[in-house]
């Protein structure tokens, strides 16, 4: 079996057996040759990652349009902080769990129903919400098209980019944030001008090819046989991944709409 490129994967427990795997590049991956001691649990599988995906996935729309229709645009500050602490635990402790991969969905959820009711009561942003939406499904299905085919492979390369890329963004996000406290606008990264507008386009980008990270995650889990339970973990991955990805897209159509 190779190993992993994604750095979050590299912290996961060993495997426990081989087990049909995605295709990769066109060529079926196989199985490991050379499996470890059995596990008693079922073997993940491709079904696995897609339905528990598609669940969290389901619990982040519906908070979202819970808390638009609703206006309890409140509660996005505790849903925020809520989604952060999840987070950082799920990073630092990689451990699957359906609870709280479902609570991080549904905190995200809320908050980005916040910010996007909050767009849909201007006149000037009516629809954003569904043509990000729309944004982010097509930038997903790229991104799998590309990582199905082999058109980009997951090298430690590309991963330690990718990694730094996120770390970078990360950065200058915060700075931002706490340079806004004293200069208004920050560095202007999000003042809606070209500037704006093209740190968005990098961010956009950034976060599509996080998703390549989780893609190849999954498909090391299942050509390891890692339990099933752990197909909530790459969810996780996947869901703060499209989360990213649909308010840097929310933020870009909003730069468009501005006169």
């Amino acid at each position: 079996m190779r190993t992993s490129s994604n750095p979050a994967f590299r912290n996961l427990p060993s495997s426990s057996s081989g087990y049909a795997s995605f295709q990769h590049g066109g060529q079926a991956t196989g199985y490991d040759p050379y499996p470890s001691a059995p596990s008693a649990e079922r073997p993940i599988t491709v079904d696995d990652v897609v339905i528990k995906t598609a669940l969290s996935l389901a619990v982040v729309l519906a908070a979202g349009l819970a808390t638009a229709i609703s206006g309890m645009y409140v509660l996005a500050l505790p849903a925020a902080l809520v989604g952060i602490g999840v987070a950082l635990f799920m990073c630092f402790r990689p451990k699957p769990s359906a609870a709280l991969t479902l609570i991080y969905s549904a905190a995200q959820g809320t908050v980005l129903g916040a910010i996007t009711g909050l767009y849909e009561l201007n006149p000037q942003y009516g629809g954003i919400g569904m043509q990000a939406v729309i944004g982010t499904a097509g930038v997903f299905v790229g991104m799998l098209i590309v990582y199905k085919t082999g058109a980009i492979r997951v090298t430690p390369r590309l991963t330690k980019m990718i990694v730094a890329g996120v770390i970078g963004a990360g950065i200058l996000m915060l700075s931002n944030l706490l340079l806004s406290f004293f200069i208004p606008e920050g560095f202007g990264l999000r003042s809606g001008g070209t500037f704006s507008i093209l740190i968005s386009l990098v961010f956009i980008v950034i976060a599509a090819f996080t998703l390549l990270l989780e893609f190849d995650q999954a498909d090391e889990m299942v050509r390891a046989g890692y339990p099933a339970k752990w197909a909530w973990f790459t969810a996780f991955g996947l869901v703060a991944s499209l989360v990213w990805l649909y308010m840097e897209i929310l933020r870009l159509l909003s730069y468009l709409r501005q006169e």
